[in-house]
């Protein structure tokens, strides 16, 4: 989730599920090792459980960032073979190097010998191009499984390199959720979550129901409120906000304490933006958000403006699965 899920994005979910795994967007190991570390790796304690997903195609740096990850403190390393970004083809990595499972292998290996406190997972596809997904996603994982990785994240659908955009190849390759299924068959001793195309947190656990987990994307990120239902409806706990409206003023000490330090409204808000969709007053609260927190000393009491023109909320937070 490329400029996505930054840590104002993570801490705002956290007001809607304290137990789910949060992904940071991905970050190349170039730009960790010559990069702004603070800037790229900073994080709150309260975003925990938290994964760094890491983009490269070279072992020694990859085993580099690595290292300089463990040291800050992430619950565990994620590297990405399925994002379909011309910026990633172009550096040899990403989708592409699912023609390549032999060096992912060899990838895995140096970033979990160099973080060995920490998990290093697989984030792939089911096959890219003209590769055949039955053939290609099993020979894929059981060459990195040899080497010793344990656990797969799927995303459902081939990339298509060549002549798809990175928009297109989230949406037009069709989903195959069965196939990540088999695996799954195929291999019980290993951890295989799934991803692609899932609407929110009930069709999540549906599709994975004989698998080991799910990971939402773009459903958790555009329609915020469905993490609401993770906490109750995966662990059987409370969510750690009671509503939509609730897990605002809950984020509001967070951006209190953000503009303080500089940080402008409109890079938190811009993560807020779909918390009401499909609700009355919805599109007012967008609306307000997207017009007036770029504004040059922008405050809090835009947010708190928003969220007074949102009517119908409800009192309490109901499971999605009776609504």
């Amino acid at each position: 989730m490329m400029d996505w899920t930054d840590r104002h994005c993570r801490a705002f979910h956290r007001t809607l599920t304290r137990r789910a795994l949060l992904f940071t967007e991905m970050i190349t190991a170039d730009a960790i090792i010559h990069g702004d570390r603070e800037r790229l790796l900073g994080f709150s304690p309260i975003e925990r459980p938290l994964v760094l997903q890491l983009g490269g195609a070279d072992a020694q740096k990859l085993a580099q960032a690595s290292a300089i990850a463990a040291a800050r403190f992430y619950d565990g390393l994620n590297l990405n073979v399925g994002c379909p970004s011309d910026r990633v083809q172009d550096g040899r990595f990403g989708a592409c190097l699912m023609r390549e499972p032999a060096h992912v292998a060899a990838l895995w290996t140096a970033m979990q010998e160099a973080a060995p406190a920490i998990e290093v997972t697989i984030k792939c596809r089911i096959g890219v191009d003209d590769q055949q997904p039955e053939q290609a996603l099993f020979h894929f994982v059981e060459t990195v499984a040899a080497a010793g990785c344990r656990t797969f994240i799927v995303h459902a659908r081939k990339a298509i390199l060549a002549g798809l955009s990175p928009k297109e190849n989230r949406e037009i390759p069709p989903l195959d959720y069965p196939l990540v299924r088999a695996l799954k068959a195929a291999r019980p001793d290993l951890a295989i979550i799934l991803n692609g195309g899932l609407r929110d947190v009930g069709h999540a656990l549906a599709e994975s129901r004989t698998l080991d987990g799910a990971m939402l994307g773009r459903a958790a990120y555009q329609t915020p409120a469905t993490l609401l239902d993770v906490d109750p409806m995966v662990y059987g706990s409370s969510a750690p906000s009671a509503s939509r409206a609730a897990a605002v003023e809950a984020f509001i000490p967070y951006i209190e304490a953000q503009l303080k330090r500089g940080t402008p409204l409109h890079a938190i808000t811009r993560h807020m933006l779909g918390l009401f969709h499909a609700q009355a007053g919805g599109r007012l609260w967008r609306r307000r958000l997207s017009e007036r927190a770029h504004r040059a000393g922008a405050g809090v009491e835009v947010v708190r403006e928003a969220l007074a023109l949102v009517a119908n909320i409800e009192p309490l937070h109901e499971l999605s699965s009776l609504r």
